[in-house]
């Protein structure tokens, strides 16, 4: 079986798997944000105004809103990111509490092209599985791999997963392009990656 039947194949058992996880979603997003913020010392997370980009949740990802929230409230740049064209990288544009989003491509809300597009230093991925060396499996787009490889071609970025703790698997199946995250956030905990 080559690579890309691998991940289609982990694609749909890690969606079952996540669906099943979300049954307690928003006791599952309070303890993400305590497991996050408990961690960000350990994980490297820069001082308060530094640029954090998490994601608006689609469907059953695991709800960062709460730590978004928080994040923005401790002082932090929070961002969401924009898919702008197939086949390209990630653009993130300032968020704050209260903004009107827009619809995106792929069912995703972003903020508006007017708001600002910022370098984040920290990037929260959503993911449908991940493993212990850092290797995610994402939808198939690749806009998080070309995203981490750009911005770590151009100096330091945090790459964190989210996750509930069930969507851990024993192998992501990858190619040469899958860019690794540096630590996954569940609702149990942080997890450095190998």
């Amino acid at each position: 079986m080559s690579v890309i039947e691998d991940k289609r194949r982990l694609r749909a058992e890690a969606a079952a798997v996540r669906r099943g996880a979300q049954e307690s979603a928003a006791a599952a997003a309070r303890r993400l944000q305590l497991a996050f913020t408990d961690a960000m010392g350990a994980m490297g997370v820069p001082a308060p105004g530094a640029v954090v980009s998490a994601y608006w949740p689609m469907g059953d990802e695991l709800d960062v809103r709460p730590l978004l929230h928080h994040l923005h409230g401790a002082g932090h740049v929070c961002a969401l990111p924009t898919v702008v064209r197939r086949g390209e990288a990630l653009v993130f544009r300032v968020w704050h509490p209260g903004m009107d989003l827009d619809k995106g491509v792929l069912g995703t809300r972003h903020p508006p092209a007017a708001a600002a597009a910022v370098r984040p230093e920290v990037v929260l991925a959503p993911l449908l599985a991940f493993d212990a060396e850092g290797y995610r499996l994402g939808y198939g787009g690749g806009y998080y791999d070309r995203t981490l490889a750009g911005l770590r071609g151009d100096g330091p970025a945090l790459a964190i997963g989210i996750a509930y703790a069930a969507q851990q698997v024993d192998k992501v199946p990858r190619t040469g392009y899958d860019e690794p995250l540096d630590w996954i956030v569940t609702e149990e905990g942080a997890i450095k990656a190998r």
